[in-house]
């Protein structure tokens, strides 16, 4: 349904309830409409060709209305003047999981705590399960309580207000992708905007429209770690008992699958035979039948080369569509991607490649360097030369956040695949940007300066990838406030614009 015809029918549907019901209060069923805004004389760079080199950009209700050199700023539109100052598509962060509200059940104890009931002793007075009494189908149980989340929605959890979000905002960074945090198969990633439009006025009653107006896309891909120390406890696969060690993970993660494809077949065969016996089914296993089927891809966190060889070869055994986060050593298996035809979401994060911290943890910043291991330390001085390799390889990329607790040494980390990397501009902006909207499968959308785009834009003074200051930013069309608070960052810098 187009744009035009959706607002023509919710019109009409507002007019009839306010004829059928005049004293009912419907003016806040609708969303908040952004005002026009015209940022005039700034150079453009569009992300979809050559940059505009003195130009205005037009937005209105949330998209962009008309861009170029030649256009000019409507009489009722507030004129933002770009003189001096550039205008980028906003960045997008390809793999957040800080900013999606849970998701998971809360995780069983491990070893040393206290252990979960048997399933006969789920009731009132039931006896409480010890490491004597604990079958292996208790273990199995509790692991997939833990650990099986395939059917979890980042859609419908993710945050849609608070300090944390602003500071990415102003950052630059106006889309991310939520993965949810919990499990090793974690669930389905959506991508949304980093802020929701305003509430109008007066509020309807009945509901809001604010969450599922960050939502760009849902359903991008269903995440999956193979992780024990690096995210290990409840959110991969750490602690005691099963699945435990890496082996027991991979295990865990690859009978899932099988589960999964076995129900799928099964459902298949209860469809053409109406009159067989069925048994029961898993619902949270039909949320990995479209993996299954190739319609949705799996996106696998791995920054080694052994862990990138490990997810490649569990996508084929599964004739899964692969994706790849972190990839600190993808530039050393190339042709293994190309043959899978997959894709990587590179950390900028570079400081936690290889652990030392976490996959989300620190800052990017030093800390504990004398113990790292040489290798450890090889790979972290070579993760900012993966972007190119990749990019030689016409292997398609785009760039995470990587956990940096600074938003603004998002773009700061990604200039160094262009300093120290060998990548040229141009390509790390787009992988910022056009590349990312792309592999999100929003690129008809969202990522570039394009009339009929969502109006997520960036205006700095100064280049995005030499120590800007960012001047302003809107996402769907409406400014963010840049002056928000500090607290909990760390590393360099105060706010989130790059100052």
């Amino acid at each position: 349904m187009s744009s035009r015809v959706f607002r023509v029918l919710a019109v009409s549907i507002v007019a009839f309830t306010a004829m059928v019901f005049p004293g009912f209060n419907v003016s806040g069923q609708m969303p908040a409409r952004a005002p026009r805004y015209a940022i005039t004389n700034a150079r453009i760079v569009t992300a979809a060709g050559a940059p505009i080199e003195k130009g205005t950009l037009v937005m209105r209700d949330g998209v962009i209305e008309d861009v170029g050199a030649s256009v000019a700023a409507p009489s009722d539109a507030l004129v933002v003047d770009g003189a001096g100052l550039v205008v980028y598509p906003g960045l997008i962060d390809m793999s957040n999981n800080t900013i999606v509200e849970g998701g998971a059940p809360p995780a069983a104890t491990t070893a040393g705590a206290a252990a979960p009931t048997t399933q006969a002793g789920r009731g009132r007075g039931a006896n409480v399960a010890t490491p004597d009494n604990i079958t292996w189908a208790d273990q199995e149980r509790d692991a997939r309580t833990r650990y099986l989340h395939p059917d979890v929605e980042a859609a419908k959890i993710v945050e849609i207000d608070g300090d944390s979000l602003r500071r990415l905002a102003a950052a630059g960074i106006t889309s991310a992708l939520a993965v949810p945090a919990q499990g090793i198969i974690r669930g389905q990633s959506a991508l949304v905007n980093i802020t929701a439009p305003p509430d109008p006025a007066e509020t309807s009653a009945l509901a809001t429209y604010r969450r599922g107006s960050v939502i760009v896309r849902s359903g991008v891909a269903q995440h999956v770690v193979f992780a024990t120390g690096r995210g290990g406890g409840e959110g991969g696969g750490g602690g005691g008992g099963y699945p435990g060690a890496l082996l027991g993970v991979i295990a865990f993660a690859r009978q899932s699958f099988l589960d999964a494809q076995w129900q799928r077949d099964a459902k298949a065969f209860a469809e053409r035979h109406k009159d067989a016996a069925v048994g029961s089914f898993e619902p949270a296993l039909d949320a990995l039948a479209p993996t299954l089927d190739r319609r949705m891809p799996v996106a696998f966190d791995a920054s080694e080369e052994r862990e990138i060889v490990r997810a490649l070869a569990f996508a084929k055994e599964f004739n899964l569509d692969p994706i790849i986060v972190g990839g600190a050593e993808a530039a050393n298996v190339i042709d293994d991607l190309k043959a899978a035809k997959a894709r990587v979401i590179v950390s900028a994060n570079f400081q936690a490649a290889g652990g030392g911290g976490g996959r989300f943890g620190g800052g990017g910043r030093g800390g504990g360097e004398a113990d790292t291991p040489i290798r450890v330390t090889r790979m972290r001085q070579n993760a900012a030369k993966v972007p190119a390799a990749l990019e030689k390889a016409g292997i398609p990329f785009a760039f995470t956040i990587g956990g940096l607790q600074n938003p603004a040494d998002f773009a700061r980390n990604v200039a160094r695949t262009v300093k120290e990397g060998g990548l040229t501009e141009d390509a790390a902006i787009k992988a910022l940007t056009a590349n990312a909207a792309k592999l999100a499968g929003v690129g008809d959308r969202l990522g570039t300066i394009e009339k009929g785009k969502i109006a997520n834009v960036v205006v700095t003074e100064g280049n995005l990838l030499e120590s800007p200051r960012i001047r302003h930013v809107f996402v769907a069309g409406w400014p963010i406030d840049l002056d928000v608070p500090v607290q909990g960052l760390t590393g360099r810098g105060g706010r989130g614009s790059g100052q």
